[in-house]
């Protein structure tokens, strides 16, 4: 399943009103909203469609738009502006009626106060200031999650955050629909990559299944040799490609096979309309080798992926690989693998996995090559090799407690490996957490999170707030400002 098209998504543009203000009013207000609307949709920062709606005024009207809202597959989120006063329990059937995300523009239309014209006529009509409270008040009183973005439509901030917004909504709406393949099963005697599939589809929406490695391998063997020898030809073509890996190689066939790996995966994550999907060394009877380039490249498409069976992580990459769609940097499935703890206290983490890594991180053209793995058991595996590229960068993972998920987040910044690694044969990032690792690393073990982080150098930690409060679940955030006392502090409150 490639990645959707965000253009293809909508939010709709919702104004609230009232009669009391006269015909000519509202049509001001009307074409005011128009404006407003046409400005965000034609922002290269909001990825998707911004879509006017009459202006409402009337309690039926709003039911019947959010209602519409709800039930539209193209709609995935909503935007509420309050240009006048709307008295808010007209509100209350609508809200109780919506299931996608809500973002309150708190703006208004004028930048500025007309300092010597301004009249009753300007203020009746420029009452976003109250009339947004009222909206932002039954909000509250309902208990309804939303995003508030406070400012002139046209700043530059504001446009970003609604920006960030609707691509949080995107993820939130790829997840509601998602289905992630599991090949073989977890990882025998591992914690953190289980889970409650049932709550998962509860609250995430994602549809979690597992499928025989056996039907995996007799889709990999009923691939034909012409389309091997196709993708092996790309294979040449788009990487650095290790001598013996070459035609005419000593290890051609083991690119072959590689290349037939990544073409029996495909076609049934194609068939069965799959975003991700996860695997396990510890299931791989009937294949030659762990799917290291083909799932490399399969995360460069879009698809996510999660190492010993790890769903969540599956699940949380491909709703980061939707929500990042467009933007600059990479987003992969990683592993926090060794630390860096020199006495002068400039500690780092290397993060890589066995294979694993998404070569849209990668910092220059990837080198592709073979080398042994020493587990599973099976034949050496082909995999890209590359360094990340130095920038800033979020580690994110999605954990069960049991009672509840909870979203981990940590900010990094990527560096360039200080040194060269010339016997290490994987893709890897090296990076600096903040606040420091140290803390950083106490602060998410306490948190509980993963050891399979979502590392993106596209997102930031704004997209995955407005994503857990869309989902409805808790967010951790580990950033310069974490202090260990107090966010322990915060768990053990979210604990009672």
């Amino acid at each position: 399943m490639s990645l959707p098209q965000l253009s293809t998504y909508e939010v709709w543009f919702l104004t609230g009103s009232q009669h009391l203000y006269g015909p000519e009013a509202l049509e001001q207000v009307a074409k005011d909203a128009q404006q407003v609307a046409a400005s965000l949709d034609a922002s290269d920062d909001v990825p998707v469609r911004v879509v006017f709606k009459p202006v409402l005024t009337r309690p039926e009207e709003m039911k019947a738009t959010l209602a519409a809202a709800s039930s539209d597959d193209r709609c995935i989120g909503v935007i509420a502006w309050m240009h006048t006063f709307s008295p808010a329990k007209m509100w209350i059937a609508g809200l109780r009626a919506l299931t996608k995300p809500l973002l309150h523009l708190h703006t208004q239309f004028g930048r500025e106060i007309p300092w010597s014209s301004i009249d009753m006529d300007f203020m009746n009509l420029h009452q976003s200031a109250h009339g947004g409270r009222e909206f932002g008040f039954i909000c509250t009183r309902l208990r309804l999650e939303r995003k508030v973005v406070v400012g002139h439509w046209t700043d530059a901030d504001v446009v970003r955050q609604v920006g960030v917004w609707t691509r949080a909504a995107a993820g939130r709406h790829e997840l509601a629909n998602a289905k992630i393949a599991r090949f073989g099963d977890n990882m025998r005697e591992v914690a953190v990559t289980e889970g409650d599939k049932i709550a998962a589809q509860e609250v995430l929406g994602v549809s979690v299944n597992g499928y025989g490695v056996g039907e995996l391998v007799e889709r990999i063997n009923s691939m034909s040799d012409a389309a091997v020898d196709t993708l092996c030809g790309e294979y040449d073509e788009s990487y650095k490609m290790a001598a013996e890996l070459r035609a005419g190689g000593p290890r051609r066939q083991s690119l072959r096979d590689a290349a037939r790996i990544e073409l029996g995966i495909r076609s049934l994550l194609e068939e069965g309309g799959f975003g991700g999907y996860t695997d396990t060394f510890e299931n791989l009877v009937g294949m030659k080798q762990l799917p290291g380039i083909p799932s490399q490249r399969l995360m460069a498409d879009g698809y996510g992926f999660g190492g010993e069976g790890d769903w969540k992580a599956a699940t949380l990459t491909r709703a980061s690989k939707v929500m990042a769609h467009g933007l600059p940097g990479g987003t992969t499935f990683m592993e926090d693998y060794t630390y860096h703890l020199p006495a002068s206290g400039d500690d780092l983490v290397l993060g890589s996995h066995m294979l694993e890594i998404c070569p849209s991180i990668a910092a220059g053209q990837p080198s592709c090559e073979i080398h042994p793995l020493g587990i599973g058991g099976k034949e050496d595996p082909v995999r890209l090799v590359f360094d990340a590229p130095a920038g800033p960068a979020v580690n994110a993972t999605i954990v069960d407690l049991g009672d509840r998920f909870r979203l981990v987040v940590n900010e990094v910044e990527t560096i360039e490996p200080p040194h060269a690694l010339p016997k290490l044969p994987v893709a890897r990032a090296v990076w600096k957490p903040a606040p420091d690792l140290k803390t950083s690393a106490a602060a998410w073990i306490y948190a509980g999170g993963s050891h399979h982080p979502t590392f993106s150098q596209a997102l930031t930690t704004e997209h995955y707030e407005d994503l857990a409060a869309m989902l409805g679940v808790e967010l951790v955030v580990i950033d310069a400002d974490t202090r260990l006392r107090e966010l322990r502090e915060s768990l053990r409150r979210s604990n009672r």
